[in-house]
């Protein structure tokens, strides 16, 4: 069993090599609110939001200035958008009166700022602080589980899945190559299985 899976990972990180994030951010905050604007809404979206709010507001102190109301009105193309301003309120509010305006790197304290949980922790420690870390979204989750490399229910059991097969200093790479593999050849619907690098070895290719 496991050897396909180690297998299916060295094609991914042959194949998904040197992969970055598509979210554009020059500092922990701009990527810690541009993960936060991403839920349930594409990068390319969130891109196009971030390009109008971050010249304008991309620290703690410019998005308490900007507030609530104009906020609302520059991220509604990503959805939710009352719930994730509010979110992106209380947790600049969060970032100056308890870490001195600056990110946290610990995952711990980061899952403790509003609308932050373990996926949004996760990328933020892994790209923006360098620490080994796995983030399960959407993608992530549903190739592990089409792979057979880490199966589970719920993201949490995905993710520590995952960490068992991956050794730890890829944790954050594999991060990515799971992410483009989901978005440019195995897609939630009609996945391009011909086209797979997996697809002699993938559990559930169709080909």
């Amino acid at each position: 069993m496991e050897d396909f899976r180690i297998e299916e990972l060295k094609i991914l990180e042959e194949t998904y090599s040197g992969a970055i994030p598509e979210l554009k951010f020059n500092s922990a905050f701009e990527l810690l609110i541009a993960v936060i604007l991403s839920a349930q809404c594409t990068d390319k979206r969130v891109n196009i939001v971030t390009a109008e709010l971050f010249p304008i507001a991309n620290t703690p102190e410019k998005i308490l200035q900007l507030g609530q109301t104009k906020l609302e009105e520059i991220i509604r193309p990503c959805g939710y958008f009352r719930a994730k301003a509010k979110h992106i309120i209380l947790t600049s509010e969060k970032i100056l009166s308890e870490y001195g305006g600056e990110v946290p790197a610990d995952f711990d304290e980061l899952i403790k700022l509003p609308g932050v949980g373990r996926k949004t922790a996760n990328v933020v420690t892994s790209v923006a602080f360098k620490n080994p870390a796995i983030a399960v979204d959407t993608h992530v989750f549903r190739i592990a589980n089409r792979t057979k490399i880490a199966e589970g229910s719920t993201p949490l059991e995905v993710e520590l899945g995952l960490q068992k097969i991956i050794p730890k200093e890829k944790w954050s790479a594999a991060h990515h190559w799971l992410i483009w593999h989901g978005r440019l050849i195995c897609s939630s619907r009609s996945p391009k299985c011909k086209d797979c690098p997996l697809n002699n070895i993938c559990p559930s290719s169709n080909v």
